[in-house]
This record gives structure tokens, sequence and C-alpha cells, in this order.
């Protein structure tokens, strides 16, 4: 909070305008479009692990505590990576770790837009090529 008035999280959008100022006007909306679906895509995913560790709870197999350990991890690892990976980095190089990764099929998205990428797509393939690629938690990518 500063001059009484709460800090905002910049939001997709905003922070994708500043940082995207090299790519034409349609390049930026499908950027924004996919970067979008890309997150919403990895946060489902780490979302129903922790759906999983729920169902757990509910069947009694892990205690309060357990459940609430795996809340908190969550919170501080999955979601504050993906968060941070969409909403702070460049949108070009969020949207081109998804396509190498799988996140995003390349066959959904449209030409205009992997060409656009071409070269972040490249460095992310040549990382995955060494073995070099890492997950949202630093992890080696094994997918």
């Amino acid at each position: 909070m500063s001059n009484g008035h709460p800090q905002v999280e910049p939001d997709i959008k905003r922070r994708s305008e500043t940082e995207m100022s090299d790519y034409p006007k349609g390049i930026k909306r499908l950027l924004r479009e996919y970067l979008s679906e890309a997150y919403e895509r990895e946060l489902r995913r780490e979302l129903t692990r922790l759906d999983e560790s729920f169902a757990e709870w509910r069947r009694g197999e892990i205690s309060n505590r357990k459940l609430d350990d795996r809340i908190h991890e969550y919170e501080t690892g999955p979601a504050r990576a993906l968060y941070k990976a969409y909403n702070y980095g460049p949108a070009d190089m969020a949207v081109a770790y998804a396509v190498v990764v799988g996140v995003l099929d390349q066959e959904e998205v449209p030409k205009e837009l992997l060409e656009a990428i071409e070269r972040p797509i490249n460095f992310y393939r040549s990382l995955q090529e060494r073995n070099e690629l890492r997950d949202r938690k630093g992890r080696w990518w094994s997918g």
C-alpha cells in the first residue's frame, strides 16, 4: 500500500501491452489470447492436483493439517510460479514455452503467431534438446 491506496498487481493485458511493442496489433491480440489459454490450462492442471488432496482429505486418508500443508505448498509453489510466469515475464516467451512443453498444441496456434514467435520457440527447443529446459518449479522438464 502506498499513499493510502492498495498496490494493484498488473494483469495480463496491461503487462502485455508494454512488453509487446515490437509486434503488430494482430499478433499482440493473439499473444494475449494464447497467453491466457496457456495460463488457464496450467492452472487447471495444478488445481486438479490440489483437488486430489481434498478428495484424500474427504475420504479420511489425510489429516486436516496435511491438507493445510498441501494448500500452503500450492499457494507458495505452483500458483505463485504460474502467476509470475504469465503476469511478469514477456508474453512471447511464455507462449513459446507453452508450445514447446506441450501446454499449447502447435497445431492449434495460428501460423502467423508461430512465425512471429519463432525465435523464442527455437530458444526453448534448443534448451529442450540439450536437456536444459526446466519446468515452472525449476526442475528439469521431462515431458
